[in-house]
């Protein structure tokens, strides 16, 4: 959208990455207000951050905001779009809501304890309802600006549910069940030429966003780019004669190393082959009750050969790493946190920071240039800035008298001073890729990573 004219921004949750290369600002995005991590409140997220009066990050820095999230990320949409009504505009509003944890006023929740709605499961509707609100915000000051005909609205949702209503699938998010991928895809826009309003039946994936805006927008196709997608603008247009039966796979691996079949989906219009096993038509049986894979052996085998392409394909960049750079004039100093630890269970959240997790890994790292390099090893952020062994409020202190810090060929130790905010290491680095470990121990031998450290360039 950028490389063809388009002012481009994001207002809400990422998820792609805290550090260059990997930001928003760094992928095309010139308006930049997120919050860190994968949620509110996640460990790269802004210490303490609850959803209400936040601290999130515009164009890459913190900055203090009086409000509900769901409300920030909609006003500063409001704000980009006014901004740049007389342009081709880009806006991209991913919400944290409704993920966890399930926090909104009650104002919003209330309706659904009122009819009898406990606990969380009334917080999550009422993100919901909150969300509804905005997007009737949005369109009425679409209507407005007179940007309501020739503006493209696109509704729709990253993954089944993970708390509310499951359409009568199976499985909610992070299934390969439908229930845990199966989403709407609303598409408004009067002035575009689109067929009279309705469902379009064919099957479709994530994948034919970016080709079917390419169409509908008119921009630059990227040179040397082989599209896994397809574009659905003949679809939406009514103007495709035939449509291809396809083949479309997902799985769910949330693991660092992907394993072949686990939680997976082969799809077809009419069928589901699931971990490579159980087969669904998922005309006839929607829900996914009866599994048919002993009567359909040829659509098995050939919805099996249509993953190991796949496999074979995607397979191919499992031994690579997507290195955060250190040391670059776009960022410096760096912030890592223990989010992006490479190992089984990294303390990914500020609640495991709080009680002490006593997990370990490496960060995946690339040193742009040759020089002096500073790290300092914190266990508490810098907006906390309190000792590496004292226990914040909900925290738990620790007792590490010994930190070690090792990168390329350099393994270096420290003590820890009692009251020590943070210890910081300097050595001498040569560019290239790497991987970066902390340990945090005490007299005896418990040992912990430090969750954040602060990776400069001097």
């Amino acid at each position: 959208f950028s490389a063809s004219g388009y002012r481009t921004a994001i207002f809400g949750k990422w998820h792609l990455g805290d550090n260059y290369p990997y930001r928003p600002q760094d992928r095309g995005f010139e308006e930049v207000l997120i919050h860190g991590g994968g949620g509110v409140g996640q460990g790269p997220d802004y210490w303490g951050n609850n959803y209400f009066d936040d601290t999130y990050f515009h164009n890459g820095k913190p900055k203090k905001f009086k409000g509900y999230c769901t409300d920030i990320w909609f006003d500063g949409a409001l704000k980009f779009i006014e901004a740049n009504k007389n342009r081709p505009f880009f806006c991209y509003v991913p919400t944290n809501a409704p993920h966890g944890p399930y926090n909104v006023a009650d104002k919003y929740s209330k309706p659904y304890r009122d009819k009898g709605v406990k606990g969380n499961q009334a917080n999550f509707y009422g993100m919901i309802t909150n969300i509804d609100e905005n997007m009737g915000r949005l369109m009425s000051r679409l209507k407005e600006l007179d940007l309501e005909e020739n503006t493209i609205l696109i509704f729709m949702t990253d993954n089944g549910t993970s708390g509310g209503h499951d359409g009568g699938m199976r499985g909610k998010k992070g299934s390969e069940y439908e229930g845990g991928h199966r989403v709407p895809f609303f598409v408004r826009w009067p002035a575009g030429g689109l067929k009279s309003p309705g469902d379009v039946d064919r099957f479709s994936a994530h994948v034919d966003v970016l080709p079917t805006l390419i169409d509908l927008c008119g921009l630059k196709r990227p040179a040397g780019v082989k599209f896994d997608g397809a574009s659905l603008a003949p679809l939406f247009k009514g103007s495709a004669k035939r449509w291809p039966d396809r083949t479309l796979l997902v799985h769910s691996q949330r693991i660092e190393h992907p394993e072949k079949w686990r939680k997976s989906a082969v799809m077809t219009q009419r069928w589901r082959l699931i971990n490579g096993k159980e087969l669904y038509d998922i005309q006839a049986d929607p829900a996914q009750k009866k599994d048919v894979a002993d009567v359909n052996p040829q659509v098995v085998e050939q919805l099996r050969r249509s993953y190991e392409r796949w496999w074979a394909d995607l397979s191919q960049g499992f031994d690579k790493y997507c290195e955060i750079v250190i040391g670059s004039d776009e960022q410096n100093p760096t912030r890592l946190m223990s989010h992006d630890w490479h190992c089984p269970n990294p303390a990914w959240s500020q609640s495991a920071v709080r009680r002490g997790s006593k997990s370990n890994g490496f960060w995946a790292v690339e040193i742009q240039r040759d020089g002096t390099y500073e790290f300092e090893l914190r266990r508490w952020p810098v907006e906390v800035d309190a000792p590496i062994n004292g226990a914040i409020a909900g925290g738990k202190a620790i007792t590490a008298t010994k930190a070690r810090l090792n990168i390329a060929d350099k393994d270096l130790i420290l003590p820890v001073p009692q009251d020590a905010h943070s210890v910081t290491f300097r050595a001498e680095l040569k560019a290239g890729k790497t991987r970066l470990q902390t340990w945090l121990t005490d007299d005896n031998g418990t040992s912990r990573g430090a969750y954040y450290v602060y990776a400069k360039r001097l």
